[in-house]
């Protein structure tokens, strides 16, 4: 008898120990669902219902150090640029994957993976680009985020689109060695 005692009590404790975890990783998610929003409300180019999904203290870190962050401000500011200079942008359906972990300092981090493509206006050429961005919430908002991608091959034709440019504004003269035409 005392062992069916001992037996019931352990499967209760073992039930009651599994119902008081929290899951740590998961794929769905309240604040999944907010950067689901966050990303869609960049390919829209909604920059209103963007910002609103952050805190109002929140940094922001793409492809740079954390001393270098900006503020939700001057993140609309420059995608509002950037925009500019495409004639569309958009994650690949499909290609995007989710998560959300809590780390032993519970934390809470939604890490997004997508595909981002996108055509350059000026030469009318379309970029595909692997991008990584990890986001801390807090009380449902985004207070940190971090972004990962490489734009190298836009850069270098937005280089060479300009000194194209430069030297059909300079009517095709470079200065020689002296600085002279």
């Amino acid at each position: 008898m005392k062992k069916v005692i001992f037996l019931g009590l352990a499967i209760v404790l073992s039930i009651t120990a599994c119902q008081k975890q929290e899951k740590r990783y998961t794929q769905q998610s309240p604040e999944i669902d907010t950067y689901k929003k966050v990303i869609d409300a960049y390919e829209k180019q909604d920059w209103e219902a963007l910002a609103s999904h952050y805190a109002d203290t929140a940094k922001i870190m793409n492809n740079v150090i954390e001393e270098e962050g900006k503020t939700i401000a001057e993140e609309v500011a420059m995608g509002k640029e950037d925009a500019a200079l495409f004639s569309s942008w958009d994650y690949v359906d499909g290609e995007s994957e989710y998560e959300m972990v809590v780390t032993d300092k519970d934390q809470t981090w939604v890490n997004f993976w997508g595909l981002w493509k996108g055509t350059l206006a000026a030469n009318n050429k379309t970029y595909t680009i692997p991008a990584h961005i990890t986001a801390q919430f807090v009380d449902g908002k985004v207070v940190k985020e971090f972004g990962y991608w490489d734009l190298s091959k836009i850069m270098l034709d937005m280089r060479t689109l300009q000194e194209a440019e430069e030297s059909e504004t300079d009517g095709g003269t470079t200065p020689d060695a002296e600085g002279e035409q």
